[in-house]
């Protein structure tokens, strides 16, 4: 196992311990959230935990039900205790971009349900401003060309002056479990967060952007020597 898995697996690990009898709770998306789940589903075994948990993507749902944990519906929930998820970077005041695993639109439908949001990675993710890590901005795919024009006017009304870029795998656009498409903008520096926020909710067929502002309340960082907490 590299350094960075051994990092990520820690900070998965240490946030599993968070989780208490008879919590619900969310799971989140991407391979430090599966070393979550994991460490997770080894706990209920173990100690007879009742759990009820609320996957942020149909592949974490699998992956919990593997390891037998209960999966529900998050119209079923009525509210959610705490959720755990991973982060593609970590800034100031624990403000996130998340959505590298193209999952940020329930991800953020599950954060916002959530009583208390931490945040699990590995410690090469918290960085001193957001933005090299490109931002994904989700978009409904009939018209997605011409939403894409328009995100150009968003973010430059942030003085970013990029234009974003479908994502693409095998040839083909990247489909969010929602049915969406994801658009990526290198943004560099994102000086003004909440700004930008705001200028790509705006957008006409924009369904969600990866910025996670004022949500997370904790982060567990794995390190080579363990793990290190954050708070905003």
């Amino acid at each position: 196992m590299s350094d960075v898995e051994l990092q990520k697996k820690r900070s998965g690990e240490a946030a599993a311990a968070l989780v208490q009898d008879g919590m619900t709770v969310g799971l989140g998306t991407g391979t430090t959230a599966a070393y979550l789940v994991k460490a997770l589903g080894e706990r209920a075994w173990a100690e007879g935990l009742k759990l009820r948990c609320v996957a942020t993507s149909e592949a974490t749902a699998s992956l919990a039900a593997a390891v037998g944990l209960t999966v529900i519906d998050l119209n079923d929930a009525g509210g959610i205790d705490l959720t755990i998820d991973g982060a593609d970077e970590i800034g100031p005041g624990l403000s996130l971009i998340k959505g590298g695993g193209a999952a940020l639109l329930r991800e953020k439908l599950v954060w916002e349900a959530s009583k208390r949001c931490v945040v699990i990675a590995d410690a090469a993710k918290a960085v001193p401003r957001l933005g090299k890590f490109p931002l994904p901005i989700e978009v409904v795919a009939f018209g997605h060309k011409t939403t894409a024009l328009r995100l150009c006017d968003a973010l430059a009304e942030a003085d970013i002056g990029i234009a974003p870029r479908l994502r693409v795998k095998d040839g083909k656009p990247v489909v969010t479990d929602g049915g969406n498409y994801i658009y990526d903008a290198a943004c560099g520096v994102i000086a003004d967060p909440a700004l930008l926020a705001d200028a790509l909710k705006s957008v006409t067929g924009v369904v969600e952007h990866g910025l996670f502002l004022d949500l997370a309340e904790e982060a567990i960082l794995g390190t080579d020597s363990g793990v290190e907490r954050l708070l905003p």
